[in-house]
């Protein structure tokens, strides 16, 4: 039987996992009711007058009245998830999305440390492999010389 070369083994798991991480960012079933679809956008923005809370879970009266707005956006009928998150980011200012958007500058801002961690990591695999010792070195009598004395020595 043929061994499968480490190379290769190494590009097969860099494809299976893209590809993992393409069908994860692309999975999108959405919400089945209007109250899980509330809730959704709700979680994904920070409460204007809390720290650290989003609006889903806070109690102040601003997340109460974020929370209706949202319901009512979304039992009318009259806008997207996005196009209500857009709608109170313009409200409020973009320190309100607690989840940042999936294009254009945010985007790019969640996916660089996600390909530096990947390119570093295949440099060290590099960096490793031409660091391994081969078979092939021949060893010098000098270099069995200075190794036997240590031998003796230590």
């Amino acid at each position: 039987m043929k061994s499968i070369k480490q190379p290769t083994v190494w590009v097969a798991m860099a494809i299976i996992v893209g590809l993992l991480l393409v069908v994860g960012a692309n999975n999108n079933s959405g919400p089945l009711t209007q109250q899980e679809r509330i809730d959704q956008i709700s979680q994904r923005l920070a409460c204007p007058t809390c720290q650290g809370e989003s609006v889903y879970v806070s109690q102040a009266p601003a997340a109460a009245s974020l929370r209706e707005e949202i319901a009512r956006q979304v039992g009318g009928g009259e806008r997207t998830d996005d196009e209500i998150l857009a709608f109170v980011e313009q409200r409020f200012g973009g320190r309100v999305l607690l989840v940042p958007r999936s294009s254009g500058v945010d985007a790019l801002m969640w996916a660089l440390p996600v390909t530096a961690l990947i390119c570093a990591l295949a440099g060290l695999v590099f960096a490793f492999r031409r660091w391994r010792v081969s078979g092939d070195v021949e060893v010098s009598d000098s270099d069995r010389k200075i190794v036997d004395e240590a031998m003796r020595n230590g």
